[in-house]
């Protein structure tokens, strides 16, 4: 599955246990919110794994888990959400992952929401 998804979503990951350390939280909530999708988490070299780009500090993005829910809501698989949210837009300019980070949530979830429906 990796090989398909855009180098920069495997670029820098974190383990389920690593991302738990940082949030603080026991890895099992980590495994809670995948399945909410307030975060994604893919298999990479055979480990689940979470693009680092999703936590800022000892948070989640802010913005980042309302884009995935509507995605998700539209009938995007996870891989598929991956993938936009890690490749370049010349219309941003930049990445929707990066541009979230920015500040600019808002202006992706109503992208997000105009591609789901």
């Amino acid at each position: 599955m990796s090989e398909t998804l855009p180098a920069a979503v495997t670029a820098e990951t974190l383990s389920v246990s690593d991302v738990a350390a940082r949030l603080s939280i026991p890895a099992s909530r980590v495994a809670q919110l995948v399945r909410e999708g307030r975060l994604l988490s893919l298999r990479h070299d055979k480990e689940v794994v979470v693009p680092a780009s999703f936590l800022d500090g000892d948070d989640v993005v802010r913005g980042l888990s309302g884009t995935i829910v509507v995605l998700r809501d539209g009938g995007y698989t996870d891989h598929e959400i991956l993938t936009w949210l890690f490749t370049e837009d010349e219309t941003l300019p930049g990445s929707p992952i990066g541009a979230i980070k920015a500040g600019r949530h808002k202006e992706i979830k109503r992208r997000a929401q105009a591609m789901a429906f």
